[in-house]
C-alpha cells in the first residue's frame, strides 16, 4: 500500500511538472536580470484570457532550453502584486521581456499564439525553439516594397487581404484564405496575397486604402486604378466564387479545374449535334466549327487552344470512329487520377474531358427521355385494360419503371 501512495505521487510529480518558472517577490531577482534572458507573463487566477494563454504558455516554456531562457510567470493579483505595481501592470495578462542582466523590461504586444510568441523569443534572445516552423504561407506576401509591383500590375487581378497579427478573425480566417490561395496558386494573373498591414512600414499602405479593420479585403482589377471592396463572406468557396466571377477562372476548392473550363457555348453546340448526326452529316457539322474558329483570331490563348481541340476531336471521330471518342475518354480518367502529374498538365487534361464530354451530352439526354416515355406509354396501356388484368399489367409496368431508372443512372 505504501509503494502504490508512494508511486501515485511519484507520478503525480512528474505529470504536473513544468518549464515554466512561478515567481513571488522573493525568488524574482534570482530568475529575472541573471545570465539569462526572460519573459515573464503577470496573470490573475481569475482571468479568463490568462486561463486561455496558460496552455500554450507551457508549450512555449518546453520549447526552449532552460539553462538558456527563462519562461515565468508571477501571481500579480497574489504573491507577485508588488511585482505587479513595480513594473506598471494595468491588466491581464501582461507579457515583459527582460534582456540578459537587465531588469527594465520591454513589452510584448504580439499575438498570444504559440507562434507568435516563439517567434518574439527566438528573436530576442537568439535561442533556436524546437517549434517545427509552419509551413511557408500558400498566399503571396506582400510589404512596402513589393505593394505596388503585385497589386498593381495591369497584368494581374489580385485579391488582397489586410490583416494584423494579433487579429482573432484574421486568425480565424486564415486556413480558409491559405486553402484558396493553394487552389489558385497555378493561377498567373489571379493572384491571392496578404499583408500585415499594422506593421509599421505599411501602415501608409493601409491608410492609402482606407483600412480601419482587421482582416480588411480588397480586390484590385487588371488595369483598374481603385480597388473594388470584397464584401463576401469568409469561407472557402465564398472566396472561391468570387475569384472565379471576377478573374474569368474555373477553379475548384480542390485546385482543380470545374465541369465549365474550357466551354466555348457556340462550339459546345456544334459538337453535340455533330454526335447525333449521321455519318454523311459529319462533315458540315465539322466545317462550320472550323468556319467558327477562324472568327476566334485575336481572342484569348486559352479559348483558342479549347476551340482547336473541339475541331481535333471531330476529326479524330470521322477518321477512326466513335470507339476513339470512348478511347479517349477513359485514357484522359485515367491520368487525371495519376498523383503526380503537374498542375498545368492537370489542368490540361481536365479541359479535354470537359470538352469531350460535349459531345455526349445530347445523346445522353435523348436515351434518357426515351427511358422515360417508354415508362408513361406502359402506364397509358395500363389505364386501358380491364379491372381483372391489372395486377398483371402493374407487376410489368413496375418492372419497366425499375429498368427505366437503372439506364437512366446508368447514363
Amino acid at each position: 500500500m505504501k509503494f502504490l501512495t508512494f508511486s501515485l505521487v511519484a507520478f503525480a510529480a512528474f505529470v504536473s511538472a513544468s518549464n515554466v518558472v512561478d515567481l513571488d517577490t522573493k525568488n524574482f531577482e534570482q530568475f529575472v536580470g541573471g545570465d539569462r534572458p526572460a519573459l515573464v507573463e503577470f496573470y490573475a487566477p481569475w482571468c479568463g484570457h490568462c486561463k486561455n494563454l496558460a496552455p500554450v504558455y507551457e508549450q512555449l516554456a518546453d520549447a526552449f532550453p532552460t539553462d538558456r531562457v527563462v519562461i515565468a510567470k508571477t501571481d500579480a493579483d497574489g504573491v507577485g502584486r508588488d511585482l505587479g505595481s513595480k513594473y506598471g501592470v494595468t491588466g491581464f495578462p501582461t507579457i515583459k521581456w527582460f534582456p540578459k542582466g537587465s531588469l527594465d523590461p520591454v513589452d510584448y504586444s504580439s499575438g498570444r499564439d504559440l507562434e507568435a510568441l516563439a517567434g518574439f523569443v527566438a528573436e530576442k534572445s537568439g535561442v533556436k525553439s524546437k517549434i517545427k516552423p509552419p509551413p511557408p504561407p500558400m498566399a503571396v506576401q506582400l510589404d512596402a516594397s513589393n505593394f505596388d509591383d503585385i497589386a498593381l500590375n495591369d497584368d494581374k487581378n489580385v485579391l488582397v487581404a489586410f490583416t494584423a497579427p494579433w487579429c482573432g478573425h484574421c486568425k480565424n480566417m486564415k486556413p480558409s484564405y491559405e486553402k484558396v490561395a493553394k487552389a489558385f496558386s497555378s493561377e498567373s494573373d489571379c493572384v491571392v496575397a496578404q499583408m500585415d498591414a499594422d506593421a509599421a512600414p505599411n501602415k501608409p499602405i493601409a491608410a492609402k486604402y482606407d483600412v480601419r479593420s482587421f482582416p480588411t479585403i480588397k480586390f484590385f482589377p487588371k488595369g483598374a486604378k481603385e480597388p473594388i471592396a470584397y464584401q463576401t463572406g469568409r469561407s472557402e468557396q465564398q472566396f472561391i466564387d468570387f475569384l472565379n466571377e471576377h478573374c474569368g477562372t474555373h477553379r475548384s476548392i480542390t485546385g482543380l479545374l470545374s465541369e465549365t473550363a474550357g466551354k466555348v457555348i457556340t462550339l459546345d453546340t456544334l459538337a453535340s449535334n455533330f454526335f447525333t448526326a449521321s455519318l454523311p452529316e459529319r462533315p458540315d457539322v465539322l466545317g462550320k466549327a472550323r468556319e467558327y474558329l477562324a472568327t476566334l483570331t485575336g481572342s484569348d490563348a486559352k479559348t483558342n487552344t479549347s476551340a482547336q481541340y473541339y475541331v481535333k476531336a471531330m476529326e479524330r471521330v470521322i477518321e477512326k470512329g466513335e470507339g476513339w471518342l470512348t478511347k479517349e475518354q477513359a485514357r484522359i480518367a485515367g491520368l487525371l487520377a495519376s498523383p503526380s502529374l503537374a498542375p498545368t498538365k492537370l489542368d490540361e487534361l481536365k479541359i479535354k474531358a470537359n470538352i469531350l464530354s460535349s459531345f455526349a451530352e445530347q445523346k445522353v439526354a435523348e436515351a434518357a427521355d426515351a427511358a422515360g416515355d417508354l415508362y408513361e406509354q406502359v402506364i397509358d396501356a395500363a389505364k386501358q385494360v380491364p379491372q381483372q388484368a391489372r395486377d398483371g399489367v402493374d407487376q410489368f409496368a413496375d418492372a419497366v419503371e425499375d429498368k427505366a431508372r437503372k439506364i437512366k443512372e446508368e447514363l
